[in-house]
């Protein structure tokens, strides 16, 4: 069921709508004025990932540690793969 925007022509006012289909998309009317003119917005997105929002990607961790009986330990842990 997509959700879509719509712009009032005649208040400005920007607002969603759920659709349950595509037929349904012409019974909508602005919610603000009731004004049936309105033209379909383009939809904005966002995601967070652990690259801080500088447009970075998530890095893999390497911890490197002694460990009785092997020397050295080595633990690589994977962005999104948490324990």
């Amino acid at each position: 069921m997509p959700i879509y925007e719509f712009r009032c022509e005649g208040c400005g006012q920007i607002f969603e709508h759920l659709a349950l289909n595509r037929n349904e998309e012409g019974g909508v009317s602005c919610p603000h004025c009731g004004g049936r003119e309105l033209s379909r917005v383009m939809s904005v997105c966002s995601a967070v990932t652990d690259g801080g929002g500088k447009g970075e990607r998530p890095q893999p961790q390497v911890q490197n540690r002694s460990c009785p009986n092997a020397g050295s330990c080595t633990t690589i842990t994977l962005p999104g793969h948490e324990r």
